[in-house]
């Protein structure tokens, strides 16, 4: 008996596989083996799952079921056995590297750069740390890890993955797609903004370092470090506040977002070069896309240690780091702050909250963890990328906060007057301005800002790949041959949706879909997530997976977070932010009340999808109602849903 697995891809493979097209599975071929002039090659088995067994079948397995003593003494019958991968065989990781930066490219986003330093001061400094790590250990890590290790094990996207868990919570894979449809609208517009900057980077003297420009108004004061004459006033605008305001986005041209005005088309040029990028780097999938994060995500830190180094030197940085560490337990403590705390923690994007910057929740990790071996030391890989986020969130702010303690040194201005701005704010006009201050202006503007877009194209290579795999392991007969084709229609739908953010009322667009459309629509699926896994499923169960891949169960710690802890700690955010939906304001617009509704509307979008797929579940199925619901609970079986990954065909008898 001689067992093998033949690729379906290679020629003699293609040959096989239309000579089997009209045969039933397990059909007996009497050919002659010297009239087929087969070739064969011995290889190991599979296990269900549709990884390589641990060990190759023994030739003596079966020897006498493959020797057939006929009539005629001294002649045999072979029997010829062919195991057919049904399946294309999945992609992996060129290397652990590709696998390691990639998850280390989508934690650290432009969140870790902007929003840490800003709400960790505005927390209590220093006294911050404390809860960000209970947070981390408590909250973020245990689901990182949740998610890896349930897509390393069933090799699935966040739609497919959960007829081996839960079937009836497939909604929740739809849910996530939609949102990250939300998120691609409006956060690769940032990075063209920054593209923005870095084309106008290229020139001896940065446009947003004078007023004598055609945006410029009557109350921009230039205020470099030789105008020692110049007194800065309540009233004074700097010149980078206007060339964001005026120039970049041109916000004075639209009122509200009942108004948004034309799309500009800088923006949109600088947009359709981000997404050009994009597409070239996913479209083959995570071998294209691991060597590009070779150069995105490792060239943040380069320049993160440049500005460091350069911060740390200016007068006045010392101010800066002091308000940034300097502990305030009062402040931590009040209610403010823990209102704060009840509504601030929802959103990953904009808030430094671990839980959102490690990013589970978005499918990405499934994906991710999908392409990786069948016996990778996940749990190591969790401990190692959430600490590298949480090291580079503080790395971050001491980037941030020396530029500010010089930025107020110069003014002759308290830290927190400076520090005022969240969000890209404190990007495109603090540390913009502080840059046109410094020495060699120009090569730092170039590099900070080629930071930022690295930064942003990480976190949307990830995004997008978490869609094409769902999509891609949800209707592989339909999209498995077309992947080029479907990540191209894919870039284009996330272009024209992002059109409304490129308008004069854009930033009003973007700040909206920060609010609503992604924070609380995935702390609820993450939710529902984590309820799937360890209520329905089982925590022992999956336990048991995670032994089987890793050779050591996970410890009570890691048990009880998933089935009390987590639960607890996101039903309690989700209630915040019913109770105490926040303010939104940007600039000078306070976004009236229709836009709220709207909001909670764009939120519920995407969420939908959960209900609305139970309900579809539970008609289409047979059976009684209570047939039908235990039914929907259980993880399905392999191959009862189709064709089973691996399948044995006999395909020649002699």
């Amino acid at each position: 008996l001689e067992d093998h697995r033949l690729n379906p891809n290679t020629k003699d493979g293609g040959e096989h596989e239309k000579e089997q097209e009209s045969q039933e599975n397990g059909r007996l071929v009497a050919d002659s083996i010297a009239e087929k002039g087969q070739k064969t090659c011995s290889g190991p088995g599979q296990v269900s799952n549709g990884y390589p067994s641990t060990s190759p079948q023994s030739p003596r397995d079966g020897a006498g079921a493959g020797t057939d003593r006929g009539s005629t003494p001294g002649t045999f019958r072979t029997l010829v056995v062919q195991q057919t991968s049904l399946d294309p065989p999945r992609e992996t990781w060129s290397k652990k590297m590709d696998f390691l930066l990639s998850v280390i490219g989508y934690a650290v986003d432009l969140g870790n750069v902007w929003r840490f330093p800003y709400i960790c001061y505005q927390n209590g400094g220093g006294a911050f740390l404390l809860p960000y790590l209970l947070m981390a250990v408590f909250g973020g890590v245990p689901l990182f890890y949740m998610e890896l290790a349930l897509g390393q094990f069933h090799r699935s996207g966040c739609i497919s993955i959960w007829k081996h868990i839960c079937p009836i919570f497939k909604g929740i894979g739809f849910a996530i797609c939609i949102i990250a449809l939300y998120i691609a609208f409006y956060y690769n517009t940032i990075m063209a903004w920054a593209l923005y900057y870095l084309l106008s980077s290229f020139r001896a003297t940065l446009p947003w370092t004078t007023c004598t420009n055609q945006w410029n108004t009557p109350n921009c004061t230039q205020y470099l470090s030789t105008d020692l004459n110049v007194s800065w006033t309540d009233n004074s605008i700097s010149p980078a506040e206007e060339f964001y305001i005026r120039q970049v986005l041109q916000v004075h041209l639209s009122p509200g977002l009942h108004q948004l005005g034309w799309v500009s088309w800088q923006l949109a040029l600088c947009l359709l070069f981000i997404f050009t990028v994009v597409y070239f780097s996913i479209w083959k999938g995570v071998k294209t896309s691991g060597k590009v994060v070779w150069v995105t995500a490792t060239f943040p830190y380069l320049v993160l240690l440049i500005l460091l180094i350069r911060g740390a030197t200016l007068p006045g940085a010392w101010r800066g780091v002091v308000f940034y560490l300097k502990p305030d337990w009062g402040k931590l403590l009040t209610t403010t702050v823990s209102m704060i705390w009840m509504n601030g923690n929802l959103y990953r994007q904009i808030t430094p909250s671990i839980f959102f910057s490690l990013g589970p929740g978005f499918g990405v990790l499934l994906a991710f963890a999908s392409y990786n071996p069948f016996h990778n030391n996940c749990y190591k890989d969790a401990l190692i990328t959430s600490s590298v986020n949480c090291l580079t969130s503080f790395l971050s702010g001491f980037v941030i906060f020396t530029v500010l303690g010089y930025m107020a040194e110069m003014r002759q201005q308290r830290v927190e007057t400076v520090a005022k701005d969240a969000g890209p704010s404190l990007l495109f006009i603090i540390y913009a301005e502080a840059i046109a201050n410094m020495p060699a202006a120009t090569f730092f503007a170039i590099i900070f800002f080629l930071m930022i877009i690295m930064l942003g194209l990480d976190s949307t290579f990830a995004g997008l790949e978490g869609v094409i795999t769902a999509m891609l392991d949800e209707f592989p007969h339909l999209l498995a041959r077309r992947r080029e084709w479907f990540v191209l229609g894919l870039v284009c739908v996330c272009y024209l949706g992002a059109l409304s953010t490129l308008t004069y009322g854009g930033a009003f667009v973007v700040k909206l879909f920060e609010e609503y459309a992604t924070g609380p629509a995935v702390i609820t699926v993450v939710f529902l997530e984590v309820i799937a896994v360890s209520w329905f499923y089982g925590t022992t169960r999956f336990c048991n997976d995670v032994q089987l891949m890793l050779g050591f169960a996970p410890g009570v710690f890691w048990r009880v977070c998933w089935v009390a802890i987590c639960p607890c700690f996101l039903l309690f955010i989700i209630g915040s932010f019913l109770a105490f939906p926040p303010e939104v304001r940007l600039f000078d617009y306070l976004y009236p009340f229709w836009t709220t509704v709207l909001g909670y509307c764009i939120g519920v979008s995407s969420f939908i999808c959960v209900p609305s797929y139970m309900v579809y579940h539970l008609v289409t199925t047979k059976g009684t109602f209570k047939q039908r619901l235990l039914k929907s609970i259980t993880p399905e079986a392999p191959g009862s849903s189709g064709p089973q990954r691996d399948t044995i065909v006999i395909t020649n008898a002699v």
